[in-house]
């Protein structure tokens, strides 16, 4: 009992054990950071410390939060985009052999081309406005959704299809009682990777041409010298970025409590 108990809740100091590392090594980084700054007297406009990033980041919550929400927008509707395209895709690829042999070859060829070479082009067909970045999102995040969903409805016990087979089961009823449940933890694999990229294409596509956005109030700041802006920004980003990845692992979870138990019990096990 107690270590079922142990296995359903970790409790803080496994958490603290899990995350505390990593957040010690944060704190270090910063710490080494603000100390260089002021030893050696690096000025603002080239390095500036993190306590004058934090300041600036305070003083321009004004004029960051228009270009947040901007950047939310574009980096949203292009995720759900991509997430619905790629679901498709994988589904089609899993339905026929051929389709595979057809479309894997062309997606993976569609990750070698630079998107900040595609980026332009898409301001010249569609204009500054949302749609160009909204393309820019869904090419970055389509590819690790389309991989990871094909590959877990391939991964499906064939073990589990027989019974089920044998039991009388029909084509359709195997798909979504075995073959989804199984795919379920490699979508979100590709989901969760996805998503933490999908900022990052949004970011690129305003950078390309856009009025409004993270990625023009980074390029604004870089041309007026504004180091602690820059940095700032990317900061912001990366609250975004983790912000996201988060909310997807909250989902997975709610999703998933099955797979997440196993892995719980796999580590006691180990440990």
């Amino acid at each position: 009992m107690r270590r079922s108990a142990q296995v359903r809740a970790p409790g803080i100091g496994q958490a603290i054990a899990e995350y505390g590392p990593a957040v010690l090594l944060v704190a270090l980084v910063f710490a080494a950071w603000e100390a260089a700054t002021a030893v050696w007297k690096i000025q603002a406009w080239l390095l500036p410390a993190p306590s004058a990033i934090a300041k600036a980041a305070v003083d321009a919550r004004g004029l960051l939060g228009p270009h947040l929400a901007q950047t939310v927008v574009e980096t949203l509707v292009g995720f759900g985009a991509a997430l619905a395209v790629g679901l498709l895709l994988a589904l089609l690829i899993d339905l026929s052999a051929t389709l595979r042999r057809a479309l894997y070859p062309l997606l993976v060829i569609s990750q070698t081309i630079p998107i900040i070479a595609v980026a332009p082009l898409l301001v010249i067909w569609f204009g500054y406005g949302l749609l160009p970045k909204v393309i820019v999102v869904g090419l970055v995040c389509f590819f690790p959704i389309v991989v990871g969903t094909a590959d877990g409805l391939r991964s499906t016990d064939p073990d589990l299809i027989a019974l089920l087979q044998s039991m009388g089961a029909t084509r359709r009823q195997v798909f979504f009682k075995v073959r989804v449940p199984a795919s379920l933890p490699g979508m979100f694999t590709g989901i969760k990777v996805a998503i933490t990229y999908s900022v990052v294409g949004a970011i690129i596509g305003e950078w390309v041409g856009a009025s409004r956005g993270l990625g023009v109030f980074m390029l604004r700041a870089t041309n007026s010298f504004r180091t602690d802006w820059v940095f700032a920004t990317i900061a912001v980003v990366s609250a975004l970025s983790l912000a996201l990845f988060l909310a997807v692992v909250g989902i997975e979870r709610l999703a998933l409590p099955w797979f997440y138990t196993k892995a719980r019990e796999e580590t006691w096990e180990e440990m």
